[in-house]
C-alpha cells in the first residue's frame, strides 16, 4: 500500500530514533540488540466472565510505536471497529524490564506486550507468562508470513509467544566517493551490494593506502551495535555464534578465529575500545572512517537525522548500504529485529480473546500497513487479507532495501539462554583481543562464561 508524501516525511523524521538505539544500546527504538533478564513463577488473577471491553498494551519503543500520538491513531482505529478500548503504558529499554518484572510479581502485568523475541519467547514466555498464540495461525497466515520473522518467535515445543508484525535486517554501510578515489569500488558489486572477503581486504588496502589513517573499526567499547562486529566476524569465512540449537555459544569455530586474525593484522582496521556502534556512525558520517558496520535502513534514509539527504555525509559524500564480506562473494547472514505481540496469561479467557482481537488487526488486517508504516521498518508478512505489504514506502531505496537485505536475515539466535551475558562477554573480548591479550585464551575463557550463563 502507498503512503502520501506527508506520511513518508513523518516516517522519515523518526530515524534517527530508530537507527542510533540500534546501534548504541540505549533506551530508544526497539532492537534485537538489547537483553532481557529472565524470570519465574508465574502468578494468575482469577478469571472474569463476559466479553472484555477495554485491555491494557506495554510497548518497548520499536520505532514510531514509541510515539504516543501515532499509537493512538492506531489504537482508536481498533476501538472504532471493535469497541474494546486500549489504555497504553510507553516503556524505555533503560527500565522497561524491571517495570515488567515488579508488574508479574505483583500479578499487575498487562494484557499485551510489544517487543521481540529474546523477551518475549526466551523469557517471559519460556518461563509461563504467556499465552501460546499457536492458534492464532492457519495456513494462509503460514504462507504469508517470512519464514525467517516466524520462526524465532516459536520455541522447540512448538509454542508461538509473539506474533509477528515487522522486522528489518542490519547490514553494513561504504564511502562511495573514498572508494571510488581509492579505486576500491572495483572489489564490491553494487547492483548486488555484495562483496567477498578477499576483496574487502583489497579495498581496505587501497583505502589505507590513499587516506593513510583508519578506515574501519571494530568497535568494542560496549555492547551497542554489537549485531555489527558479531556479523561481520562471522561472515567473513563462514563461522556460527551459537550452535544450530541456540543452546550453546560457539565463538572458537576456527572460521570466526580466522576472521579475527585477518581482522587484527589489516593496517586501516582498528579495535577501537573508545566507540560503540553509535559512536562508530558518527566517526563514518562525519567522514573519519571509510566504512561502518553498525548499519540500517534509517540510516541510509537520514544518516544521524542530520537533514543531509538520503544516504549523504556531511560532507555530501554517498553513503551505500552493503552487504558483510564473505568468502565466495554471496549474501552475507545478517542479524536483525523481529517485533511482534505477546499476551500475558493472567487466567481470563475474555481478555486474551479482545487482546487477540487487538493481535489480528494489527498484524493481519487491511489496517497492518499503517501499523507496520507506524514502526518505520519492514512488514513481517507479505500481504494481510489481500492487502501487499511488500513496498509499503513511497521510497525507491527502502524498497529496494527491502528486496537485497531482509532475504538475507540470518539465524535469530538471540533467543539463547544467558543472551544478556554472552553480549558483555563479547565486546569484553574483542577489546581484551585488540589490546594484545592471548587471543586463545582470551575466547575460550569468555566463551566459556557465555556458556554458563546459557546453561544456567
Amino acid at each position: 500500500m502507498k503512503k502520501t508524501h506527508r506520511i513518508l516525511a513523518l516516517l522519515l523524521s523518526l530515524c534517527l530514533v530508530v537507527s542510533l538505539a540500534a546501534c548504541s544500546g540505549g533506551t530508544g527504538a526497539g532492537t534485537p540488540e538489547t537483553s532481557a533478564p529472565e524470570t519465574s513463577a508465574p502468578e494468575t488473577a482469577a478469571p472474569s466472565t463476559g466479553d472484555a471491553t477495554s485491555i491494557s498494551l506495554w510497548v518497548y519503543p520499536v520505532g514510531g510505536w514509541g510515539d504516543e500520538t501515532k499509537v493512538k491513531a492506531l489504537t482508536d482505529a481498533f476501538t472504532a471497529e471493535t469497541g474494546i478500548s486500549v489504555k497504553v503504558e510507553y516503556l524505555a529499554y533503560a527500565d522497561g524490564d524491571d517495570k515488567v518484572n515488579t508488574a508479574i510479581t505483583a500479578g499487575n502485568q498487562p494484557d499485551l506486550i510489544l517487543e521481540g523475541p529474546e523477551r518475549l519467547v526466551a523469557n517471559w514466555g519460556a518461563n509461563g507468562y504467556l499465552v501460546d498464540l499457536a492458534d492464532m495461525l492457519d495456513d494462509t497466515d503460514k504462507s504469508e508470513i517470512i519464514p525467517a520473522a516466524l520462526a524465532p518467535c516459536i520455541n522447540a515445543e512448538g509454542k508461538m509467544y509473539e506474533y509477528p508484525m515487522c522486522m528489518t535486517a542490519h547490514c553494513m554501510a561504504i564511502n562511495l566517493d573514498a572508494f571510488k578515489a581509492a579505486g576500491a569500488d572495483q572489489y564490491i558489486d553494487l547492483e548486488t551490494r555484495t562483496w567477498s572477503t578477499d576483496n574487502f581486504i583489497k579495498a581496505v588496502e587501497a583505502l589505507y593506502a590513499e587516506f593513510g589513517s583508519t578506515v574501519g573499526a571494530v568497535y568494542c567499547g560496549g555492547q551497542g551495535g554489537d549485531q555489527g562486529t558479531r556479523a561481520l566476524i562471522n561472515n567473513m569465512y563462514g563461522g556460527t555464534f551459537t550452535n544450530a540449537d541456540h543452546t550453546a555459544y560457539t565463538w572458537d569455530d576456527p572460521k570466526n578465529i580466522q576472521a579475527i586474525e585477518q581482522l587484527l593484522s589489516m593496517d586501516g582496521i582498528a579495535f577501537d575500545a573508545s566507540l560503540q556502534g553509535g559512536d562508530e556512525i558518527a566517526k563514518f558520517y562525519q567522514g573519519a572512517l571509510k566504512m561502518a558496520f553498525c548499519w540500517n535502513s534509517a540510516q541510509q534514509l537520514n544518516p544521524n537525522n542530520a537533514d543531509t539527504g538520503e544516504g549523504k555525509t556531511v560532507t555530501g559524500e554517498e553513503i551505500v548500504y552493503m552487504n558483510f564480506p564473505t568468502a565466495d562473494g554471496s549474501p552475507a547472514e545478517l542479524c536483525g529485529g523481529i517485533w511482534g505481540f505477546g499476551i500475558f496469561d493472567k487466567g481470563d479467557a475474555a481478555k486474551i480473546e479482545a487482546a487477540k482481537k487487538f493481535i489480528k488487526f494489527m498484524c493481519d488486517s487491511p489496517s497492518t500497513a499503517d501499523a507496520v508504516s507506524t514502526s518505520t521498518f519492514f512488514a513481517a508478512r507479505t500481504s494481510a487479507e489481500g492487502t501487499d505489504l511488500t513496498k509499503l514506502f513511497d521510497n525507491e531505496m527502502m524498497n529496494d532495501y527491502a528486496a537485497l537485505m531482509l532475504p538475507n536475515l540470518g539465524d535469530y539466535y538471540n533467543v539463547i539462554k544467558g543472551w544478556a551475558a554472552a553480549r558483555t562477554e563479547w565486546w569484553n573480548m574483542l577489546q581484551e583481543i585488540g589490546n594484545g591479550d592471548d587471543m586463545t585464551e582470551t575466547i575460550a575463557t569468555h566463551m566459556a562464561n557465555a556458556n554458563a550463563a546459557a546453561a544456567g
